[in-house]
């Protein structure tokens, strides 16, 4: 049996269930799970091997035991560390930012002061900012999450699959839009002034299945007061908890995905669907629902439709438009998929 290191001492604790939760099927791999006390704190453990760890403590818990292949889950800092790491290790990094990960010494310069300067010096200064290129360049593989980004130096990581959820059956129409309530990433003035000009003496209901807060919030405070009796909407301003994420994408009938192609990371363009991935396909998929995104966001998938104009006439017709996502996105034949990268990441 191979063994693995999977470390997210970062961000991003939902890639990190993804693989957790897909790993633990796996027959051919046992993995070690390194985690900051942020990242433990908002994953669900049953029997895994967890450890606490930061960026001081992760070359010295590497040491104690021999690994084929160390995953690392975000190299968004601690560059210093993660080079050293790659040095050493069969490294695989998997990228959630294109153009950063090959962002030139002059362009991060650049970038410390156009935002948050404090903590970028901090990058700078004590986390090693300007390996950020050469932790990338040194991994022996760069993973992607979404198929249609692999290309070249970047393979993709299959890791979402369909769960095994009873269809919700709503009496009103139930529109989710999960992720954040802010406009930095998704276009909620869109989002809001539809609502607020539909026409419709249907039933319908809109989830906001994210934190909301500052302009957002203030404007779903408005928004609900103005609403006639047969529109509602839900919105929350505390982050949401897994249970009640999960029962919001049960209820969905379509999730309405709201995605502003162009964002920033470090203060630096990437684009949705090109140089980055967005986290509500892999909502869709494993919740199995017909997702709604903007007409220009490029995607092949079958389950992602180009927004038409009047939003609430096409989810009516999306409700009853069926995907095969269990034929699609099993657990067990994404498995064996994603076991087959594997056993190739650890053969470099």
């Amino acid at each position: 049996m191979k063994k693995i290191a999977y470390i997210e001492i970062d961000t991003h604790a939902e890639i990190a269930q993804a693989f957790m939760d897909i790993m633990k099927d796996s027959s051919g791999f046992s993995v070690d799970y390194y985690f900051s006390k942020k990242i433990k704190d908002l994953v669900e453990e049953s029997g895994e091997s967890v450890f606490l760890s930061d960026s001081s403590m992760i070359m010295e818990q590497l040491k104690l035991k021999k690994y084929d292949l160390i995953i690392i889950g975000t190299v968004h800092r601690y560059f210093n560390t993660f080079y050293a790491l790659t040095q050493k290790y069969n490294t695989s990094v998997i990228v959630h930012n294109m153009n950063f990960s090959v962002a030139s010494k002059g362009a991060l310069m650049r970038s410390i002061f156009k935002g948050d300067i404090i903590y970028r010096l901090k990058l700078w200064w004590k986390e090693g900012l300007f390996y950020t290129s050469k932790t990338y360049r040194n991994a022996k593989s760069l993973l992607v999450l979404d198929e249609e980004l692999e290309s070249g130096n970047y393979k993709f990581l299959p890791l979402f699959y369909s769960g095994n959820f009873e269809k919700h059956e709503n009496n009103v129409l139930t529109i989710v839009i999960p992720g954040g309530v802010s406009q930095k990433r998704r276009d909620y003035h869109h989002v809001f002034e539809t609502i607020q000009n539909l026409k419709t003496e249907e039933k319908c209901a809109f989830i906001f299945l994210g934190k909301a807060k500052d302009k957002e919030l203030d404007q779903l405070k408005k928004l609900s007061q103005k609403l006639p009796e047969n529109v509602s909407i839900q919105y929350f301003s505390d982050r949401v908890s897994h249970s009640d994420f999960e029962e919001g994408m049960r209820k969905a009938d379509v999730l309405w995905c709201p995605i502003r192609q162009k964002t920033e990371f470090f203060s630096m363009e990437e684009t949705y669907g090109v140089t980055k991935m967005t986290g509500n396909m892999g909502d869709a998929v494993r919740y199995r629902k017909i997702a709604v995104f903007p007409k220009d966001y490029p995607s092949k998938l079958e389950f992602i439709i180009p927004e038409k104009e009047n939003i609430l006439e096409q989810c009516k017709t999306l409700k009853n438009t069926h995907f095969d996502f269990q034929g699609n996105y099993n657990k067990k034949a994404v498995l064996k998929k994603l076991e087959d990268v594997l056993s190739g990441l650890v053969s470099i």
